[in-house]
């Protein structure tokens, strides 16, 4: 098994190997920045699958996922990580999509299964306590760093934010979008009066920024969670909700404010999807080789034990609703040998 600290020094653009001799498939796999769950899966599976023996897989990080889906689904990449809200958009030729257009979108989106799921960060605005930031009702007018230029991260704060504020952005607010590789600088250094971006539990990106000075991030009001727009959004494909204790759910440093003892927040649902072409066989030993080793995987990052690798309840997958995905036949075997229940709706 290789480490990842050898290959880190070993960094070109964005390409980790996990190699061994005596791997039988060599496979390609796109996924987010390292420090993200997607980034920790995919590595992860990496891992797994070569111990294994079962593949080498050349894994690029730092990719923007909206390519990556496309990818797949044309068949030049054999995995990647999603957010599933992107399945959706590709299968309706919308958002970052619409070149693509609703027939040809439609056809990729058919193309794509998937082999295990996990929860994405969860969108928190957060500041630093200096600023004295008021929390949503001070982002009228405020400066607000919302994600990357473009993709899931950036639609899905724009799409919070408009349900706890009505305002939009470019209107109400100004807000500035950096690559996830410049996202702690921009938290620091003062361009913005707050964040908001996702968040995991504890989560890296917060801890960083934190050691520049303490940090607060704010719950979304109850009364915003539970209305009628917040909940339509939850259910919108690939978002979740989530209320979780806050007690110790950060970290030293970052103070949650929330009217109770609870966070609130709205999230998203993604997971490894690969082409429906791909063989039975090689998406079975894929993911038996990530379910034998969802120990080590969730051992990767204190925040990885807190996103539901593992789960199979639709509440928590994300499947069975608008997402147009269902699992690989290969991945369902997988699962059930491993004594999971994978519900009729997500079968092909």
């Amino acid at each position: 098994m290789f480490r990842l600290t050898s290959l880190i020094s070993g960094l070109s653009g964005g390409l980790l190997a996990a190699s061994m001799s005596l791997a039988q498939t060599n496979l390609t796999a796109e996924t987010a920045a390292l420090v993200s769950v997607p980034g920790n899966t995919m590595i992860g599976l990496a891992e797994a699958t070569a111990a294994a023996e079962v593949a080498n897989i050349q894994v690029a990080t730092g990719q923007t996922l909206t390519n990556s889906v496309k990818n797949v689904a044309e068949g030049s990449t054999d995995i990647a990580s999603a957010p599933f809200i992107l399945t959706f958009l590709l299968s309706r030729g919308a958002g970052p999509y619409s070149a693509v257009g609703a027939e040809d979108g439609t056809r990729l989106a058919d193309n794509l299964s998937v082999l295990y799921t996990y929860r994405l960060g969860v969108t928190a605005l957060s500041a630093f306590e200096s600023r004295n930031f008021g929390g949503w009702d001070a982002i009228k007018g405020a400066t607000i760093f919302n994600g990357p230029p473009r993709g899931a991260a950036l639609t899905r704060a724009r799409g919070v934010i408009k349900i706890a504020t009505g305002l939009d952005d470019g209107v109400g607010y100004t807000g500035i979008q950096v690559n996830w590789g410049q996202a702690v600088k921009t938290m620091t250094d003062g361009s913005a009066d707050a964040h908001a971006i996702p968040a995991n539990f504890p989560d890296g990106r917060l801890a960083q920024a934190a050691a520049s000075g303490d940090m607060v991030v704010f719950s979304l009001p109850k009364d915003v969670y539970e209305s009628d727009a917040a909940q339509n959004f939850i259910k919108a494909p690939g978002s979740v909700g989530v209320v979780f204790p806050k007690k110790g759910l950060l970290g030293p440093n970052i103070n949650i404010v929330s009217e109770d003892e609870f966070f609130r927040g709205i999230g998203e649902i993604g997971g490894e999807l690969v082409n429906k072409s791909m063989d039975e066989e090689t998406a079975y030993q894929l993911t038996k080789a990530f379910l034998s080793s969802l120990d080590t995987v969730m051992a990767r990052t204190p925040f990885m034990s807190n996103v539901w690798l593992g789960e199979t309840d639709p509440s928590k997958t994300g499947l069975c609703s608008a997402v147009p995905i269902q699992y690989h036949p290969g991945a369902i075997r997988a699962w059930e040998e491993a004594g999971h229940t994978i519900p009729d709706c997500a079968k092909p």
